[in-house]
């Protein structure tokens, strides 16, 4: 089992950045698929990116690609996730989130933190 907590929310300005991370406890942090998932007010949690065990592999969201960046560095059992060129529609709580399984996309995750809020102001 892994315990996922995020850090790094907060709010910023339209067109700013913000750099997330997400630690894990546990000691197979590099057996995981991570990835980040976002809700907004009123709206379905939605996929946003992830990564695969050894990092070599990302993949994004439509809505982000360009702009945001995943991350990982298993020897700090760390997460990242760096959003450029923020918009107000990416004003959501972020979720990190581990998987056991195959496949780096939306599915299957097994593993979730209580989130972080990130508010981008227009």
């Amino acid at each position: 089992q892994v315990q996922l907590v995020e850090s790094g929310g907060g709010l910023v300005q339209a067109g700013g950045s913000l750099r997330l991370s997400c630690a894990a406890s546990g000691r197979t942090f590099s057996t995981y698929i991570m990835g980040w998932f976002r809700q907004a007010p009123g709206k379905e949690r939605e996929f946003v990116a992830a990564i695969s065990r050894s990092g070599g592999i990302t993949v994004y969201a439509d809505s982000v690609k360009g702009r945001f960046t995943i991350s990982k560095d298993n020897g700090k059992n760390t997460v990242f996730l760096q959003m450029n060129s923020l918009k107000p529609e990416d004003t959501a709580v972020y979720y990190c989130a581990a998987k056991n399984g195959v496949g780096v996309n939306r599915r299957g995750y097994d593993y979730w933190g209580q989130g972080t809020q990130v508010t981008i102001s227009s």
